[in-house]
């Protein structure tokens, strides 16, 4: 572990690829990893990248991390793709789809699998960013899986969130408009080039109108055809005047304080969970399930008897700090 953090410190994107590798495993290093190298993190601007399946998610990143090269920016990928049901893996696999920058030695892809995370998210991907973050990375662009009531860890995740639609999902816009109306903080309406792209772009302006009266940011809308590259400069443009608003408005400073929160309430979830659920409960809970059916027990008292059994003096393994 010291060599690969030697490594890892001194630029080597092998060891930086094997440090998520841990991290993304759960491993029992990867607390010990984390607390290692986080005095370097919060130098990264992170940007969500959500929407629907079919929105032009990749090739959007894809552009966006061209054009933040051209200005110098190191830029690091997460790809959130579903989980393959057969290996486990990115069913999909970004790094695939971005074959121009896989060889730029500024840009950083990896793609992981959301592995039943319901947040559109995968599940380590918070910590993946500070890794990227730590490694001198001065964007992150993070691309989750798709846009939904669910799906809003983004909103943690990154500093700005841009959600993309296409024409297509005009008639979703009311299902999703919730979710919509608190995540995002741009609107690219990409492929819009097509039919219907004009009574998206009409629906949309309506919604925000009557949501942002009185809102210090008013979420623009802007338009572009991926593929081609149109409307890019003036989405990089927008990313930018939302950055500037949240710096002069401290805003930042308190999404990062939130961030570390709940950082800190997940670890201890994590941990509480993982000890809680050892061989002892696990049986404990399969004796009672056939008394549970029966009605001779309730789910309320097995699950009282198998708290009472937990060992509350259950703490966070002190060998991160040795």
């Amino acid at each position: 572990m010291e060599d690969l953090l030697k490594r890892y410190l001194s630029g080597d994107r092998r060891a930086l690829a094997r440090l998520i590798s841990i991290v993304e495993d759960d491993s029992d290093d990867a607390l010990r990893l984390l607390d290692r190298i986080y005095h370097r993190v919060g130098r990264a601007y992170r940007i969500g990248i959500t929407g629907p399946p079919g929105a032009g998610k990749s090739t959007l990143v894809d552009q966006m991390a061209k054009t933040f090269r051209l200005q110098d920016a190191r830029v690091g990928v997460i790809a959130v793709d579903p989980t393959s049901p057969f290996t486990g893996g990115a069913l999909l696999g970004d790094r695939i789809r971005m074959n121009e920058l896989s060889t730029d030695r500024g840009v950083f892809i990896r793609s992981m699998a959301t592995r039943g995370s319901l947040g559109g998210l995968a599940h380590r991907a918070q910590e993946v960013a500070d890794l990227l973050d730590a490694f001198g990375f001065d964007i992150i662009l993070i691309e989750t899986v798709g846009v939904g009531q669910s799906e809003l860890d983004i909103v943690e995740a990154a500093d700005s969130t841009v959600v993309v639609l296409v024409p297509e999902s005009g008639d979703s816009i009311q299902a999703m408009k919730a979710g919509l109306m608190e995540i995002a903080d741009i609107f690219v309406l990409n492929k819009s080039d097509r039919e219907g792209a004009e009574r998206i772009l009409l629906e949309l302006k309506s919604v925000l109108g009557l949501d942002q009266r009185d809102k210090p940011w008013q979420v623009p809308i802007v338009q572009t055809i991926a593929n081609t590259g149109d409307g890019l400069p003036e989405l990089m443009q927008q990313i930018e005047n939302h950055r500037t608003y949240q710096k002069n408005a401290e805003l930042l400073t308190i999404k990062k304080k939130q961030r570390i929160e709940s950082y800190v309430r997940q670890i201890i979830d994590d941990k509480l969970t993982g000890d809680f659920w050892n061989e002892q409960r696990i049986d404990m809970l399969n004796k009672e399930i056939d008394k549970i059916y029966d009605k001779i027990r309730s789910p309320y008292s097995a699950s009282i008897d198998l708290f009472e059994s937990f060992d509350k003096s259950a703490s966070i393994d002190t060998r991160i700090h040795e």
